[in-house]
């Protein structure tokens, strides 16, 4: 015989039927789930099974998100780089806990995931690259919630960001000589180093953190093993800080070799080993910000349409394939981890490649 509060009911074809909390919405709303059997003390020993399956309300009793993001942000600070933490912080605090933090996390349901992710992009107008970010650091916070052994209500696997292939604008090769010669002309070490990169393809970030210890110029190699970068710090009177840290992925570090055009000119500004290239200091450096401003200068000065200064590696990489190079040897030269990123982020064919090989059509005629 059932009783109360059991949710055990006879149905009309004769079958029991037992009812239990299998999970609950965002608004924290119960979901129910059915079992049948021929008899009450079936359903009730079945039922028996799935309470203990089920969600208890100790273990569907979870903290709000913003609190499971700050004792997550605790767990990794000392197991990332500074760089790597400050960028997590800092998607959790501008864009996790604003609109997700006062929530129950055990109820946060995939469908309010994906609309707090297309908010970001359609709404806010972040790239696609900034909100696939902020997708990976809230599994990473998921996954912790799940190991404190709370329930949660969301399912990642299902859910992805909208990429949007932007196209890196490259320099063309009228732009590219225009710029050369502009930089060679009466060069000092910010034109070298911006020389540099554009035959080298070498990041920003690993240029300002360029040491003459760096460039083996009897061997004709170049060294990268650091990287420089400004990042946000949380401290009273400076908001940010510069860091020189190993790169970012392990391909990153890597050896250039140089060609005699440029050993040939790195040889008339070669300083102290433990000086920087771009300062000549061994005190002092040019950061990312600064000699980006720059190069904008400098592209003025060409009459040039500005662009990044990522855009010297693209052209780099464009260069590269339009003279041949095998792709490779140039993905191990840009520090990729897979040739797939060079082909889809790196490689672009230009307007004169395009109507070179449309040419070749008249071969067939």
């Amino acid at each position: 015989m059932s009783r109360r509060g059991e949710n055990i009911y006879k149905r009309k074809d004769g079958r029991w039927e037992g009812r239990f909390v299998d999970s609950y919405d965002q608004f924290g709303k119960p979901k129910y789930h059915s079992i049948y059997a021929r008899s009450y003390t079936e359903v009730k020993d079945k039922l028996g099974f799935h309470g203990k399956q089920n969600i208890s309300p100790n273990i569907y009793k979870s903290l709000k998100l913003a609190k499971y993001c700050d004792d997550w942000l605790e767990t990794v600070k000392f197991k990332h780089k500074e760089s790597t933490y400050s960028k997590y912080r800092n998607i959790c605090r501008n864009h996790i806990i604003p609109e997700l933090g006062g929530y129950d996390a055990s109820l946060i349901s995939s469908k309010q995931v994906e609309e707090f992710l297309s908010l970001k992009l359609d709404k806010e107008r972040l790239s696609s690259k900034t909100v696939n970010d902020i997708l990976c650091v809230l599994k990473l916070i998921f996954s912790y919630i799940k190991g404190q052994s709370v329930k949660t209500n969301c399912n990642f696997h299902n859910i992805c960001v909208r990429q949007e292939q932007k196209q890196m604008r490259v320099l063309s090769t009228t732009e590219q000589k225009k710029l050369t010669e502009f930089l060679t002309d009466n060069m000092d070490l910010n034109k070298l180093g911006v020389y540099l990169s554009l035959y080298t393809g070498i990041r920003i970030g690993e240029l300002c953190a360029l040491k003459w210890k760096n460039i083996k110029l009897k061997d004709r190699i170049l060294h990268i093993d650091k990287t420089m970068q400004r990042i946000q710090i949380y401290d009273e009177d400076v908001k940010t800080k510069i860091v020189i840290t190993p790169p970012k992925s392990k391909c990153s570090e890597r050896d250039i070799p140089l060609p005699k055009f440029l050993c040939d000119i790195l040889k008339k500004f070669k300083k102290a080993e433990s000086n920087f290239l771009l300062s000549g200091s061994s005190e002092h450096f040019i950061e990312p910000r600064m000699l980006r401003y720059t190069f904008g200068k400098y592209m003025k000065s060409c009459n040039l349409e500005n662009v990044n200064f990522h855009a010297l590696r693209h052209t780099f990489a464009t260069r590269c394939v339009e003279s041949g190079f095998e792709i490779k040897t140039l993905s191990e030269i840009l520090g990729h981890s897979s040739v797939k990123i060079t082909l889809d982020r790196y490689v672009h064919s230009s307007m004169e490649l395009k109507r070179k090989n449309m040419e070749k059509l008249e071969s067939i005629l």
